[in-house]
């Protein structure tokens, strides 16, 4: 019997190449956006992704305030934080949220799509969220993301 001699490719620090994407929310449900985020910042829509290793790119969102959110979830969907404290549970509505601090409620939902680990903390310094469609990255030459 021959054996194969292919190998399996690992990411590591020395061959990871991150590039920069912009992704349009206006119109687009927050969640499949976040979705989709969540993948770029992970690195899974790429062929060399490795589970273990940190090999996401850099994802900038702008227009995140035009996100939608379907059925009545603008009324009756909560976001909730907790100090810790008895009596510590604040309750926001994504419809304030939206209005205030679009920015949160994306960020939110892509770390919601996230795994619980050390690795997402890292990936999620690399997302950029924004509420207008202007950003102050275009020195790193961003390229738009569509999905297939």
């Amino acid at each position: 019997m021959e054996r194969s001699t292919m190998s399996t490719f690992m990411a590591n620090k020395g061959n990871i190449v991150r590039k920069w994407y912009v992704v349009d929310a206006a119109g687009k449900p927050l969640g499949h956006t976040a979705v989709i985020v969540a993948d770029l910042l992970r690195g899974k829509r790429k062929p060399t992704y490795t589970p273990h290793a940190d090999c996401g790119d850099n994802v900038i969102v702008i227009n995140a305030g035009k996100a939608t959110l379907s059925g009545k979830k603008l009324e009756q969907k909560m976001y909730r934080t907790h100090s810790g404290w008895v009596g510590g549970l604040k309750e926001t509505n994504y419809k304030d949220m939206m209005a205030k601090k679009p920015e949160l409620a994306m960020r939110v939902a892509v770390r919601g799509m996230m795994p619980r680990n050390t690795i997402t903390k890292d990936s999620l310094k690399r997302l950029h969220v924004y509420g207008g469609d202007t950003h102050e990255h275009q020195a790193q030459k961003p390229e738009m993301y569509t999905a297939e």
